[in-house]
């Protein structure tokens, strides 16, 4: 009974928000929840949703508090789940998600920003993957101290449990994608001006388990680095990078050893009406075990927005190369490490990870109507090197090659809609075929195609 009450109080203000939706001036969201800022609200006449956007603390209403939240349903249909090898064939299940964050701001100083999430899974004949369950987790709890403020520039210390979430999110995602997102703990410091940003951090990746407040942090440096973006007046975006990892029991097919890794990259990006391009390297050197690492990789995706034609339709042809290791058994590495990178970087559900592949990635948008969105993809999937095998989406090797000579793995087919109810509710469905390739047929005997469905029915506010 309790239960039908409680969904009853959220069709309830599903159904508040559908109507409001379009009368509302605030912005919009972001994908890092803690990057909004409510503050223009203050001299404002509220209505009931803005009131929530803004609740002063305080007479002068320097001190104020944000509330937010998401509410995320998904239903999954798979079939032949890695190609037919688990032999499991039809795989249906659902997901859920939901969140709830205070953002406290204490004057133009000092800032809190706490959220609580809650990721769920339910008929997965597998059992839950590290990306679908973890069942109630503090995801950010971190204190900014603004040290420095003048005109457009800014310094701020952060420090606690926090998201992060850089460039086209090829080495450092928050992982929006799959259920239960990433998050880390330690320090940052941030610095903003009008065309410079800079981050330096310092984190341990926490041990996560599915249950209540579970999680563990490993106690331990392993992720390090800066980021930092330029904005380069009509030309676009210059971002340049150095990220280190440290792990004590990486796995490739190479063999099992402690790795510590640096990473130097660049991207030069635009988005936007007309031309539109994002082109990447990254070189990856270190120790893994007693050998060395020598691993690069390097992307190039470009386009054309018709913003004056019907549909505003865009067209994209994307190649990367990611390195593989060149000779499996002698101690050293050329297996590129994406880190921890988006879970939908070749597609909304990718089969075949960011490690010793080659691609070539011919996609399309298209709106249908103002709020319905339409995206179609081809993606071919080759190995880069035949001594090293194909992994998963997170990086994590999925099966060794160096017992075939084949090189291509497949090529993946999409299509994926999605439409904007209004701000705060959202439907997004989409289908995957993977046709099997010569490499995956020689390595999994009787492989069959995948064929992957999802629907998700999200709300935020």
């Amino acid at each position: 009974m309790e239960s039908a009450k409680s969904k009853f109080k959220i069709v309830k203000l599903l159904l508040v928000f559908l109507l409001i939706g379009n009368s509302v001036s605030a912005q919009n969201f972001k994908l890092l929840r803690y990057d909004e800022n409510y503050e223009s609200l203050k001299d404002s006449t509220r209505n009931f949703y803005e009131k929530l956007k803004f609740i002063p603390l305080n007479e002068e209403q320097d001190f104020y508090l944000s509330l937010g939240g998401e509410a995320r349903y998904e239903y999954v249909d798979f079939d032949n789940e890695d190609w037919g090898r688990l032999n499991i064939g039809h795989n249906n299940f659902l997901l859920q998600r939901y969140d709830l964050h205070a953002d406290i701001h204490l004057g133009k100083t000092f800032r809190v920003f706490a959220q609580l999430r809650s990721a769920l899974q339910e008929g997965r004949i597998n059992g839950p993957r590290g990306i679908d369950e973890d069942q109630l987790n503090v995801q950010n709890l971190f204190l900014d101290v603004n040290v420095y403020q003048k005109e457009d520039k800014k310094i701020t210390f952060r420090a606690g449990r926090q998201e992060l979430d850089y460039g086209s999110g090829r080495l450092i995602s928050v992982r929006e994608g799959p259920n239960a997102r990433l998050y880390f703990t330690g320090g940052k410091v941030l610095y903003s001006s009008a065309r410079l940003f800079i981050d330096a951090f310092a984190m341990m990746e926490d041990e996560i388990f599915t249950g209540v407040f579970d999680n563990k942090m490993k106690k331990e440096l392993n992720l390090w680095g800066a980021y930092s973006k330029i904005i380069i007046p009509k030309a676009g975006n210059l971002d340049l990078y150095y990220l280190g990892i440290r792990r004590d029991e990486a796995v490739f097919e190479e063999g099992i050893a402690p790795e510590r890794r640096h990473t130097l990259g660049t991207r030069f990006w635009k988005y936007g009406g007309g031309f539109i391009y994002n082109l990447e390297a990254a070189y990856q050197f270190g120790k893994f075990g007693s050998g060395n690492i020598n691993a690069w990789t390097g992307s190039v995706d470009i386009g054309y927005m018709f913003e004056n034609i019907k549909f505003k339709p865009t067209i994209n042809l994307r190649n990367d190369y990611i390195s593989g290791d060149n000779n499996q058994g002698d101690g050293n590495l050329q297996t590129f490490n994406p880190l921890f990178p988006k879970g939908g970087y070749f597609g909304f559900s990718p089969q075949v990870g960011p490690v010793n592949l080659i691609d070539i990635h011919p996609y399309a948008t298209m709106d249908l109507l103002p709020s319905l969105k339409m995206q179609v993809d081809v993606v071919f999937n080759w190995r880069y090197s035949l001594q090293d095998g194909v992994y998963r989406p997170s990086g994590v090797l999925n099966r060794p090659g160096s017992m075939s000579d084949e090189r291509y793995i497949g090529t993946a087919y999409l299509a994926n809609f999605t439409y904007n109810v209004n701000k705060y509710i959202s439907v997004v469905s989409g289908i995957q075929y993977f046709k099997t390739g010569a490499f995956i047929n020689d390595i999994i005997p009787n492989s069959k195609d995948g064929v992957f469905f999802n629907a998700r029915l999200g709300f935020k506010f």
